[in-house]
C-alpha cells in the first residue's frame, strides 16, 4: 500500500483518521473531531500534519480545524458548496475532483443526504474510502438536511465501489445498528452471524470499523432495497428503492 492509516478514538463514539503517504511523508487528518487526540497520534507516529480532508461541517468533524491549522499550517480541503461552513477552508472541491496527498491521488465523491455538502474521499489505488457519516457499518447517517432520494443515490454511489474497498466510517454505532438491522431483515444469515461477531468485538473493546463495501452489500439493510426479506418485513414488496430506503430509515429513526 502507498498509505498508512491510523484510527483514533475521539469524543464519545467518533473516530478520527490519519492517512500517511509513505513516499512523501504527507499526512492528512480525515475530519478533526478532537484536536488533542489527533495531535497525540501525530506525535506517536512521528508524522507531520500537512492536510485536513473534511467530509462535512458538523462540529464533531470540523471542530478541530482551526486549532490544528494554527499549529501545523496544514491545508484544509472541503466541499465547495459547503465552504461557508468549513472552518479555515483553503481548497474547495466538487464531484470527480482529484486531490493529492503527496504521491497519492484521492478522488472526491459528493454524497449528500446527512448534510447537503457531504463528501467522501476515495483512495482508489489503495481501495480505501473515508465516508464520514453517509455510510456506517450496518447503517447510514440521519438525513438532517437532505432527502431520502439524495441519501439513497449517495449510498448507491458508494455501493458501486469495488467490494474489496475498505470503508472507514466516523462513528462506532455498529452494535446499535445491528440490533435494528436484524428486526427488518431477520432471515439474513450473514447478518445474524455478523451481529454475533460484533457483540463479541464490542465486549472485548475492539472497534468494528473499518468495514468493507462487500460486507455492507451483504448485511446492511439500508443498501439492500432489493432484499425480498426486507421488502416483506416493512410491507413494501416490489416498491421503488427510494421508498424502501426511506421507510427503513424512518423505522431506524424511531427504533
Amino acid at each position: 500500500m502507498s498509505i498508512e492509516v491510523k484510527q483514533i478514538p475521539c469524543l464519545d463514539d467518533n473516530y478520527g483518521f490519519l492517512v500517511h503517504d509513505v513516499e512523501s511523508g504527507a499526512t492528512a487528518s480525515i475530519d478533526t473531531p478532537e484536536a488533542e487526540a489527533i495531535n497525540a497520534a501525530l506525535v506517536e507516529q512521528g508524522w507531520t500534519l500537512t492536510h485536513i480532508f473534511n467530509t462535512h461541517h458538523h462540529f464533531d468533524h470540523a471542530g478541530g480545524n482551526e486549532a490544528l491549522k494554527e499549529q501545523w499550517g496544514c491545508q484544509i480541503i472541503g466541499a465547495a458548496n459547503d465552504a461557508h461552513r468549513i472552518p479555515g477552508i483553503d481548497q474547495q472541491v466538487v464531484e470527480g475532483d482529484v486531490v493529492e496527498l503527496g504521491a497519492t491521488r484521492v478522488r472526491v465523491l459528493e454524497v449528500p443526504g446527512h448534510t447537503l455538502g457531504h463528501i467522501a474521499y476515495y483512495f482508489e489505488q489503495d481501495q480505501v474510502a473515508f465516508v464520514g457519516d453517509t455510510l456506517f457499518a450496518l447503517g447510514c447517517g440521519r438525513m438532517f438536511e437532505g432527502t431520502a432520494a439524495q441519501m439513497w443515490h449517495s449510498l448507491e454511489k458508494l455501493m458501486n465501489l469495488p467490494d474489496e474497498t475498505v470503508v472507514y466510517c466516523a462513528h462506532e454505532y455498529t452494535q446499535a445498528n445491528a440490533a435494528f438491522a436484524v428486526t427488518v431483515e431477520p432471515d439474513n444469515e450473514a447478518l445474524q452471524a455478523r451481529a454475533e461477531e460484533i457483540a463479541r468485538l464490542r465486549y472485548e473493546g475492539i472497534p468494528t470499523v473499518p468495514t468493507s463495501i462487500g460486507l455492507e452489500r451483504q448485511t446492511n439493510p439500508f443498501v439492500r432495497p432489493t432484499s425480498s426479506n426486507l421488502q416483506k418485513t416493512i410491507d413494501l414488496v416490489g416498491a421503488d428503492p427510494v421508498a424502501i430506503f426511506a421507510e427503513t430509515r424512518k423505522r431506524k429513526d424511531h427504533f
